[in-house]
């Protein structure tokens, strides 16, 4: 099964590239411009210099970039292989919350093995950026973030126990996440945590892009011969799928740019598959959504302006069979697919190829956005969903299944810049 390796990573010398608060950045994919050139503006070592290059030519600079901060020391390589245990503590929901895991190097293995496992589809836009990328740099800057089963928890236990002492690395972030790092380096401790793995299939909860594009990659090096056997990984960070910290945010869909768009003939044509119900306030929908949630329903609040707002809860989960019979089962249950499936494509005609180029289409984790997009008139309307939860993830892709894109968003996201993999 998995295949996991302890390396030795890059990592930041705070003694010549500064705070490490002031080094780190979240991942690329959700970062403005804007964001992008305040992190410079605070250090101009922060890594968003090489995850996120600018200019006329982005690649080269970002090779070029690399070079110099190894050479200046800015970027030292850890003198002996090692597992990294990371830990990020933070508040959602009103709830305080932490998870922890490992990061370490994994085989990469194609999806038909079965041993890592995908659970949501890709753009094609992102693979091609990550993978000039990555043949200018032959460097992982971000680590992908995985699932495993582990019904002992025996890694888990094990990562707790090594970590017991002080951390590394702590820092926390803008967004109030505290972030920590323990190295371990023990040989016999290293290769028992390695060993429990062989058991293991990984679950891509974050960074599917990237683990393609790390696929292409090693097959490029290999038909050029070019590398020395680091190119057959990618750094992955893997925490135990039953943890009691993961938190999945759902992630909204803002409808727009309609040529026709009626709110009450939607509402009325959505009665054949699901309770229609007027509400008075927007405020209550993620409320609403969230006792149907417990209750194990589908729900979605539709909203089309003023104060009031639409509950849609679906009748009955045993017509999906019917009415989506050529798809696997687990991903044609999923909250996602029947809004897509009965709603977005059935009733507004936004098909699988318009909402993969983003054309009536957009998506977001913020519920006030949602709401705002509408009010100020740059939407139609907004579907306002419950979160994905863990375990459907695990049985659609342990089903060979993808989900939708944009169906899950874990929180908070992985940071990028406390290791680097560099890959030969």
């Amino acid at each position: 099964m998995a295949e996991i390796k302890a390396f030795r990573a890059l990592r930041f010398d705070t003694a010549v590239a500064g705070k490490i608060d002031e080094l780190v950045c979240p991942p690329y994919d959700i970062i403005s411009e804007e964001q992008r050139q305040a992190y410079l503006n605070e250090n101009e070592n922060n890594i968003i210099r090489l995850e996120l290059p600018r200019g006329e030519n982005p690649y080269a600079d970002a090779q070029a970039t690399l070079k110099k901060w190894i050479d200046a020391g800015v970027l030292k390589q850890d003198e002996k292989d090692s597992i990294y245990i990371y830990e990020e503590e933070f508040t959602a929901y009103g709830v305080k919350n932490k998870f922890k895991g490992c990061i370490t190097r994994v085989k990469l293995e194609e999806f038909s093995k079965g041993i890592v496992l995908p659970h949501e589809e890709t753009l094609s836009k992102a693979k091609k950026d990550r993978f000039e990328l990555m043949k200018a740099t032959n460097c992982n800057f971000s680590q992908i973030y995985s699932l495993y089963m582990d019904e002992k928890h025996t890694i888990r236990n094990t990562l707790d126990r090594l970590s017991a002492g002080k951390p590394e690395i702590e820092l926390t972030d803008n967004d109030g996440v505290t972030h920590r790092l323990w190295i371990v380096t023990d040989e016999a401790e290293i290769s028992a945590i390695c060993k429990e793995f062989d058991d293991k299939k990984l679950y891509i909860a974050d960074g599917h892009h990237r683990y393609e594009t790390a696929l292409n990659y090693r097959n490029y090096c290999h038909e050029n011969k070019i590398g020395d056997g680091g190119e057959d990984y990618v750094m992955m960070m893997l925490v135990d799928m039953e943890h009691e910290g993961l938190v999945v945010f759902p992630t909204h869909r803002i409808v727009r740019d309609l040529e026709s768009f009626d709110a009450e003939k939607a509402e009325k044509l959505c009665e054949e598959y699901f309770y229609v119900e007027k509400k008075i306030s927007y405020e209550t929908i993620e409320k609403d959504l969230r006792t149907l949630y417990d209750m194990g329903k589908k729900a979605y609040g539709f909203y089309s302006g003023g104060n009031g707002y639409t509950l849609l809860t679906f009748k009955d989960s045993d017509v999906l069979e019917k009415l989506l019979p050529d798809m696997l089962k687990p991903v044609r249950e999923l909250d996602v697919t029947v809004l897509h499936s009965l709603i977005l494509e059935k009733l507004f005609g936004i098909d699988k190829e318009n909402m993969a180029n983003q054309v009536n289409l957009t998506y977001t984790k913020d519920f006030n956005e949602a709401i705002a997009s509408v009010k100020n008139g740059k939407a139609n309307c907004a579907f306002i969903l419950n979160p994905t939860r863990v375990t459907e993830i695990r049985d659609v892709a342990a089903a060979g299944g993808k989900m939708p894109q944009k169906s899950t968003y874990f929180y908070p996201k992985l940071i990028t810049g406390l290791v680097m993999n560099k890959l030969f």
